[in-house]
């Protein structure tokens, strides 16, 4: 019998047969006719002894006169020895008183064998037993997360108002509008997030968005939209991020949640956007924005500029246009729907290319070249007085907000008027 522990390879061939012979015939011929050929090292008799070789196997059945069948010898010696064993056998050429003859027709590696065994049954064992307790354990290692993330969570004020444990010490924040937007940026390691509750925004939050960076981040549908506008008129905020048309921040990836805030923008395009009013007197109120939004009034007097021989101190009411001239418009139609800006020279070439976020602090750093931009979002009264200093002749946004005074050599316009 084949002693598998050790088997190593086994050697397969056919044999064919002149006469009738049967497997005595054939075991006797194999021993007989190698004795002495390959050395005492490879005779088959010493190496049956000491279990190198194992038990050969003969099938053979005659027909017609003939015979026909298998021979198949397990051997536990190296490659080299075990093929020059497989070849001293094709050299049988009589089993008794008929003529024979052998071929391999394979060596077997078992180890190989064994491998292919394990690895159909391996993908048996996981696709049809681990599948089995794939839910159960899914459920436990969300329970888990869950747990981790709403022992983080903490409470403020005497609502107990859902927050993450950043929430005091932070110098910015992320005000939300519920409890699983709160879980769900603590589950991304965004500790400094508040919830509101919907659009009753308690005091506790108005209080925590004083003399802190403030930003609104809400749901990309209507409610998020209603709370917005609330927060701009209740509340401190400095900046407003959405998520993506439709979704909730509860339902957000780490991907998504980290584009929607990078494309946060400043709370005077969100006021001109959202058409609310009186923010400004009631953040005069404020120290944070005493300092930080002086450069948002409307500045009557100022020292004066030259610019084409043109005083550009001299103000006049705005008379903005609502349609953009030809030699604008597919920039307009390249810049829609992308929250950025460019910044061109007399010859209308692109100098720079901005985000709509960045326009206000990028424009303070332009050289004299710059003397048109052109964005996709608001006009605003502080832009046209950044513009103003840089001696910008022509402004050119998706929309005009409350813009009161304008230089009299500059000209304002949109793709629609608010």
């Amino acid at each position: 019998m084949q002693d598998t522990d050790t088997t190593k390879y086994i050697i397969h061939s056919k044999i064919k047969a002149d006469g009738i012979v049967e497997r005595p015939d054939v075991v006797g011929a194999i021993f007989g006719q190698t004795e002495g050929l390959l050395g005492n090292d490879l005779d088959l008799r010493e190496l049956q002894k000491t279990g190198r070789i194992g038990r050969i196997e003969v099938n053979i059945k005659s027909t017609a006169g003939k015979s026909n069948g298998t021979i198949d010898i397990p051997s536990s010696l190296d490659k080299t020895e075990t093929a020059v064993l497989a070849a001293s056998l094709e050299t049988i050429d009589r089993i008794g008183p008929c003529i024979a003859n052998i071929d391999i027709t394979k060596i077997e590696d078992i180890r190989a064998s064994k491998r292919q065994h394990i690895v159909k049954r391996a993908k048996h064992i996981l696709t049809d037993m681990f599948d089995e307790n794939i839910p159960e354990s899914q459920e436990i290692t969300d329970e888990v997360k869950q747990a981790v993330r709403v022992k983080e969570m903490v409470f403020l004020g005497k609502d107990n108002i859902p927050c993450g444990p950043n929430v005091t010490d932070s110098d910015a924040i992320i005000v939300v509008e519920g409890r699983a937007d709160v879980l769900n940026l603590l589950r991304y390691g965004i500790k400094n997030s508040v919830a509101v509750g919907g659009t009753n925004v308690p005091q506790a939050v108005v209080d925590v968005c004083k003399n802190k960076k403030v930003t609104a981040f809400t749901d990309g549908d209507r409610g998020g939209e209603l709370i917005i506008k609330e927060l701009l008129q209740v509340a401190d905020i400095d900046f407003i991020a959405r998520a993506p048309d439709g979704k909730g921040v509860e339902e957000l990836v780490q991907r998504e949640i980290i584009k929607s805030l990078r494309q946060k923008i400043p709370v005077e395009q969100a006021m001109d956007m959202y058409q609310i009013g009186g923010h400004k007197a009631r953040a005069s109120s404020h120290p944070k924005r005493r300092e930080e939004r002086r450069d948002i009034r409307p500045r009557i007097v100022k020292p004066a500029v030259k610019s084409r021989g043109v005083e550009r101190q001299r103000r006049r009411p705005v008379k903005p246009q609502s349609t953009v001239s030809g030699e604008f418009k597919e920039q307009m139609s390249e810049l829609s729907g992308t929250l950025s800006g460019r910044f061109l020279d007399e010859n209308k070439a692109v100098i720079k290319e901005v985000m709509v976020r960045d326009l206000a602090n990028s424009m303070k750093d332009v050289d004299s070249k710059v003397k048109s931009v052109i964005f996709d979002g608001v006009v605003t009264q502080r832009l046209v007085d950044i513009a103003s200093e840089k001696d910008v002749r022509e402004i050119i946004g998706a929309k005009i907000g409350n813009v009161t005074k304008v230089p009299t050599d500059m000209k304002i316009s949109s793709t629609n008027e608010l």
